[in-house]
């Protein structure tokens, strides 16, 4: 028991000083603090290196900076420059003529009339035509089964019966019609003549009319930049107010003076208005009634006005017009004579030419079936009416050319064919002696 108390009862380690370090430990412990000196110096050589970089580089970016700026600047100028001329041009976009154009609206109506077929005289119809309307009824009452083929067959061959006075009361119709018809059609080209010269005159002068508003435009744009606004017409009446805002108008100031908002306002007479009665409601009524019939007679009044001027313009437009076509027509004269002066003096710089280089025992080109016919055809035209424009000779000739039958040309073209023979024996018989004289001049010449 006594070994076992023993070793239970050990003494315990005490708190006790602490052993010192030798001497050789403390000269270790010396000796490293001469490298860390050195690690200094050369971290503070590496942070001056990397000050002086830092300078540099920022150094670098001011002059980048001021660079930038630079164009910067630049590219906001000229960004300010290219705005001022949209502006300009803008503002030359919105360039409004003042100039009216009627005569080339009333060659477009003429077109668009042109265009639907609506033609102002109609051509005149056949004697065989007119002839068929009136035979037309009676052949229907005595064949009321008959088609339009069948009706139309009949009346063919019944026009070939016809004896020619019969014939003759249908054939004065339509030459009278086909005369007036000539005359119309004359007439309305004359006029488009005309007015082609007028419009070719009038373009320059609108070009030039233009070209002066152009100008002063610019100069007005150059000078200041105005915005177009629509002018209301100070004539026209106001629209009446209705019984509602009537009676706003009367409530607000009240409502005002109570220091009530805008909206307040409306909201509390919109409540008011919903539970007043009738008649409270009818003074107001009668009120807006009373403006609104007042309203409609200037109104009516005011369209009285507006149609009145309207009227008016178209009146002028009109007179405008004929003073145009008049122009139209003294200048479409002095081209004429202008023509014929230069038709007449090349007539006379062909014959000096012809009279000169011509050989007057040469035989001439006969005329052609047309022109035989058209001599003949002339003649008689002249002698039933004397004082005929050419014109309308030379359109007359040609619609009874176009009339002939087949049987009535072939004997024409037989006369032009008749005089052709004659006209090639004649020019055989002249070459012939042509050459018989150059052979004989040739003959002399060589023997002298």
């Amino acid at each position: 028991m006594g070994d076992t108390v023993a070793e239970v009862v050990a003494p315990k380690r005490g708190r006790g000083r602490k052993p010192l370090k030798d001497k050789t430990t403390s000269n270790v412990i010396v000796t490293p603090t001469s490298g860390h000196n050195k690690q200094d110096s050369t971290n503070q050589q590496n942070f001056e290196k990397e000050l002086l970089e830092m300078q540099e580089m920022l150094q670098q970016m001011r002059i980048e900076k001021e660079k930038t700026e630079e164009l910067l600047k630049a590219k906001d100028e000229a960004l300010k420059h290219k705005d001022e001329e949209l502006k300009k041009l803008q503002k030359l976009k919105e360039f409004k003529p003042t100039l009216n154009f009627p005569v080339l609206k009333d060659n477009e109506q003429k077109k668009d009339k042109k265009k639907k077929g609506c033609s102002e005289k109609k051509r005149p119809s056949p004697p065989y035509i007119l002839w068929m309307k009136d035979q037309w009824n009676e052949i229907k009452k005595t064949n009321p089964e008959a088609d339009f083929k069948e009706i139309s067959n009949m009346l063919g061959a019944k026009w070939k019966t016809v004896s020619a006075e019969e014939k003759k009361p249908y054939e004065e119709m339509y030459h009278a019609e086909k005369e007036a018809y000539l005359q119309v059609i004359t007439k309305e080209k004359r006029e488009t003549e005309a007015m082609k010269l007028f419009e070719e005159e009038q373009k320059q002068r609108t070009a030039m009319e233009l070209l002066e508003q152009y100008m002063q435009f610019k100069q007005e744009a150059e000078k200041e930049v105005k915005k177009n606004k629509k002018e209301k017409d100070p004539l026209k009446p106001k629209h009446p107010m209705s019984a509602y805002f009537l009676f706003t108008n009367d409530r607000r100031p009240a409502l005002i003076a109570e220091n009530k908002a805008f909206l307040e306002v409306s909201k509390i007479t919109a409540e008011e208005w919903k539970n007043m009665t009738e008649d409270q409601r009818r003074p107001y009524e009668e009120m807006a009634k009373r403006n609104k019939e007042k309203y409609a007679s200037e109104m009516e009044a005011y369209k009285q006005r507006k149609d009145e001027e309207a009227a008016n313009l178209v009146k002028e437009e009109e007179q405008h017009m004929k003073l145009q076509k008049q122009e139209a027509l003294q200048l479409l004269k002095k081209k004429e004579k202008t023509e014929n002066i230069i038709k007449k003096t090349k007539q006379k710089k062909k014959q000096n030419k012809e009279d000169k280089n011509s050989d007057p025992n040469r035989p001439k080109r006969p005329p052609s079936s047309y022109l035989l016919f058209s001599k003949e055809a002339r003649r008689s035209l002249q002698e039933e009416r004397p004082g005929i424009n050419p014109s309308t000779l030379n359109a007359l000739v040609s619609l009874k050319w176009k009339e002939l039958s087949e049987e009535e040309k072939q004997l024409w073209n037989g006369e032009a064919s008749k005089a052709m023979e004659a006209y090639k024996k004649e020019l055989e018989e002249y070459n012939k002696s042509l050459a018989a004289t150059s052979t004989a001049s040739h003959e002399q010449k060589t023997q002298e």
